[in-house]
């Protein structure tokens, strides 16, 4: 399933009558970086596009949902949406539906060996609780360095300023779950 980020963009930031130097005021992502997305010449990093989202008062969900209303949703094997950051580095894949209103996601997250989630240390609202699939995972929390062995698991209030780093070879795979939505 493809999505068409930029356009997506485009078309709300005009609906909310914001100038691409506004929503880069609002968002603190640049000018340059708003207008390679809206041309769809880069696709932006999850922290990014969650600023931006915000800033227009909407989630990441936002781009990549479908107009289809269900009171259940199920998405089959290989149906999932995937985000693919820094040159496939980061692959995120959503488990959750795509339906404005859900309060929850739930995502895998492959960082290839050697990759961080975010090259920033990142807070929103909400709470985050993670489980370690396959590899070593290392987040950064509040200052403090924690690392998760394949089969542990985390929890933590998202207000705390925190980033996800694989420091190893192998790649890491964890399944993350979200409130509110992120995605």
């Amino acid at each position: 399933m493809e999505f068409s980020i930029g356009t997506r963009l485009k078309e709300l930031r005009k609906t909310k009558r914001l100038s691409i130097t506004e929503l880069a005021e609002k968002s603190g992502v640049s000018t340059g970086l708003i207008s390679q997305i809206e041309r769809n010449l880069v696709v932006p990093s999850v922290v990014n596009l969650y600023r931006i989202a915000q800033a227009l008062g909407t989630d990441i969900n936002y781009f990549f949902e479908s107009s289809e209303s269900r009171t259940a949703t199920i998405t089959r094997r290989g149906e999932h949406k995937m985000m693919i950051t820094d040159q496939g580095h980061g692959i995120y894949e959503l488990f959750t539906s795509s339906r404005l209103g859900h309060i929850l996601d739930l995502v895998r997250v492959t960082l290839r060996g050697g990759e961080s989630y975010s090259h920033e240390m990142v807070t929103h609202e909400g709470e985050e609780c993670g489980f370690v699939l396959k590899g070593t995972l290392t987040l950064l929390l509040d200052g403090k360095e924690y690392r998760l062995n394949e089969g542990d698991s985390i929890y933590f209030r998202s207000t705390i300023p925190h980033k996800y780093l694989n420091n190893d070879e192998e790649d890491c795979v964890s399944v993350w779950a979200m409130t509110p939505t992120f995605f």
